[in-house]
């Protein structure tokens, strides 16, 4: 059971890192009030808005997505290896 849960949490993870690059590549390309945008944008901003709070603007560049990807990641990796021992 322990397995499938970890499999679930890989999936859910590899599909949250993938709707953030999504958010990026979007907002250089896509209009804010476009639909598609609008709905990414619902789904990541309430993510990042902590982050931003915690880690300014370093000139025009906003990390605040690499640092939810790189928390992501941390956090399904120690989930998973507690699932799995």
């Amino acid at each position: 059971m322990s397995i499938v849960f970890a499999q679930a949490l890989s999936i859910f993870s590899q599909v949250m890192t993938f709707i953030v690059l999504a958010h990026v590549i979007l907002s250089y390309f896509m209009d804010p009030y476009h639909p598609i945008r609008s709905f990414v944008d619902r789904l990541v901003e309430p993510l990042l808005a902590p982050i931003r709070k915690v880690v300014p603007l370093v000139g025009m560049m906003d990390f605040s997505p690499v640092i939810l990807i790189i928390l992501v990641q941390l956090l399904t990796g120690f989930l998973i290896n507690l699932l799995t021992r």
